[in-house]
């Protein structure tokens, strides 16, 4: 079975998590592949789908959304999940007492699960690091202003193990059915 691990990253941490996503998946005895949404071609000859995007001011970027869909009628016939990174920090809960994973869902991610009749979805925590360059106007008024750069916590919070384990969950439920 061919899996397509697509994905859009800012600076690189959703990245990371596509390629341990593909790479516990190759490990589950599946082919897998992670690329950047702007890379793939197409999307023929893939068994099935794991779609990620870095999530800025509560939304996935847009060329994950595109991705998903002009790719819909394909993404709803094969096993497909979603996934975001963005929340930032250790704390699993915000200081209102919120689950920062749920307060943190893009907004259109409901949307494209069901349009594609995703399996599932998941939020992981992301990274941030204060001296990088910005990415669109929002990340720009970050940085200029220092009361709110100081507000993020810097640092790498992906959950390396639980990235692994939603992937192991995915390759044990593709490895159980037949290619589509």
């Amino acid at each position: 079975m061919h899996v397509l691990v697509a994905y859009e990253s800012r600076h690189g941490a959703t990245a990371g998590i596509a390629e341990r996503i593909a790479e516990t998946l190759r490990s589950g005895g599946l082919e897998a592949e992670a690329r950047r949404v702007t890379e793939v071609k197409g999307v023929a000859g893939y068994d099935a789908f794991v779609i990620g995007s870095s999530a800025y001011m509560f939304h996935w970027e847009k060329a994950a959304t595109g991705f998903v869909r002009h790719n819909r009628a394909v993404l709803t016939a094969k096993p497909t999940w979603l996934f975001s990174s963005g929340p930032l920090g250790t704390e699993p809960l915000d200081e209102q007492g919120r689950d920062q994973k749920v307060t943190a869902i893009p907004k259109e991610l409901p949307e494209l699960a069901a349009a594609v009749t995703a399996r599932g979805t998941r939020v992981f925590f992301g990274a941030y690091e204060p001296g990088r360059k910005p990415v669109g106007l929002a990340e720009r008024l970050v940085q200029a202003m220092p009361a709110a750069r100081g507000a993020l916590p810097a640092g790498d919070f992906r959950d390396w193990p639980e990235i692994e384990a939603w992937a192991g969950e995915i390759a044990a439920e593709l490895v159980r059915q037949p290619a589509v």
